[in-house]
């Protein structure tokens, strides 16, 4: 078994689902991060049977918005003196401003130079959002 010492400061992004951690480390750009970040995949858990985690050991500033598109249902755990100090689960976000675009290839926005596109979550299951321009349904796609 692998063992990984607890972090002093910084963030565990916990409960991924098994196979998304690798996409989420991509989006958040934990790679540009110089100081240590751990990527743990297909980790036993006893909710979930499988699952990612990812320990990010700094200042890092997480963008929320992606996290909860890309895992809705990930446990954020700010860490401080080697103690969680604050913790919560994210959730799909109600809208999305300047990261999604259109899959409607008649939408302006793909023609046009529009910057800071807002899309509005339709349905959390199919995680769906609406194009404020042409009301076509999108996912995000990282």
């Amino acid at each position: 078994m692998i063992n990984v010492s607890k972090i002093k400061k910084g963030i565990v992004l916990d409960h991924i689902e098994a196979g998304e951690g690798y996409c989420l480390f991509k989006a958040l750009k934990l790679d540009e991060v110089s100081d240590t970040v751990v990527l743990m995949q297909n980790i036993s858990s006893t909710s979930k049977g499988k699952k990612d985690l990812i320990k990010i050991e700094t200042d890092f500033q997480v963008d929320f918005t992606v996290l909860g598109l890309i895992a809705p249902h990930t446990t954020v755990n700010y860490i401080e003196d080697g103690e969680r100090v604050k913790k919560f689960r994210m959730e799909l976000p109600e809208e999305v401003h300047g990261i999604m675009k259109c899959k409607n290839p008649r939408c302006i926005t793909n023609s046009e130079k529009v910057e800071d596109i807002l899309f509005t979550l339709v349905n959390p299951d199919s995680k769906e959002y609406r194009c404020e321009y042409c009301d076509s349904l999108t996912k995000y796609e990282g």
